[in-house]
């Protein structure tokens, strides 16, 4: 049974704050060249999570809406961009309890939508009628995904196999697949991509935690975590070198208007 897309990582948030990628720096290089990005803007960042794009956003100067449904995902999220709330920072972040199809924010309030590692869970139809009534008109979508390479290395092929293996959902849900739909999205309204590397490092417990961290993974009590656990360590063993194993990833930016 697959979970609601807003419940799923409620139970993982710990592992999700520690041990998921960030987003490279060139994202933000790109939105200032391609998109006119300033500090100025007024950005809503949808499904924000524990806040890993929006501190990015932050630190760029702009002030964010981190539009999040999941209580735990939104409560982490408050708490580790905490300095961006104070009367010092002129509290440039405000905590949003809304959906990518209900985001509670006021017409035409925003100059940017943002949405990393997110947007395969919309309905995509509602989201983007609401990204169209939220959006200041000339206002630009930004829709951002880290897709893990799965075939690169001996290391991520067996990986793959643990997850096809072991995850409960994994072949329903992977997003990798969901980018198809990315044309329909935007149009009629023409958009681009743009594509940079990102890597992660990892010793046996990262390794574990960026599992764990994963929605698709078997907790402990499950009756596939443990089989999991024991596969995992084999192909640590197998593949690490300087007990460190690597996980590369393809860091994919759709950018365009949506009017």
């Amino acid at each position: 049974m697959i979970k609601s897309p807003t419940a799923r990582f409620s139970d993982r948030v710990e592992h999700y704050v520690r041990y998921r990628p960030g987003y490279p720096a060139a994202v933000l290089d790109l939105l200032r060249v391609a998109c006119g990005l300033r500090p100025s803007h007024i950005v809503a960042d949808i499904a924000s999570g524990t806040g890993v794009f929006t501190r990015l956003l932050l630190e760029n100067g702009n002030s964010v809406f981190a539009v999040e449904p999941n209580t735990e995902m939104r409560e982490m999220g408050i708490q580790q961009l905490e300095c961006f709330q104070s009367p010092q920072s002129k509290a440039r972040l405000v905590s949003v309890a809304g959906t990518a199809e209900e985001t509670t924010l006021g017409s035409a309030s925003v100059d940017f939508i943002t949405a990393a590692q997110a947007a395969h869970w919309f309905d995509l139809p509602r989201a983007r009628a609401e990204f169209v009534r939220i959006l200041k008109p000339e206002g630009w979508c930004v829709l951002i995904w880290n897709e893990r390479r799965t075939a690169s290395t001996p290391f991520l092929r067996e990986y793959e196999q643990l997850l096809l293996t072991f995850g409960t959902d994994y072949k329903e849900v992977r997003h990798e697949r969901t980018t198809d739909v990315i044309h329909g999205f935007f149009a009629p309204a023409p958009h681009q991509e743009r594509g940079f590397d990102l890597r992660q490092q990892f010793d046996y417990e990262g390794t574990a935690g960026r599992l764990l961290s994963s929605s698709y993974a078997p907790l402990e009590g499950h009756p596939s975590h443990a089989p999991m656990m024991q596969e995992l360590q084999r192909i640590f063993a197998v593949h690490a070198t300087d007990d460190m194993v690597e996980f590369e990833y393809n860091t994919r930016v759709y950018y365009g208007k949506l009017k």
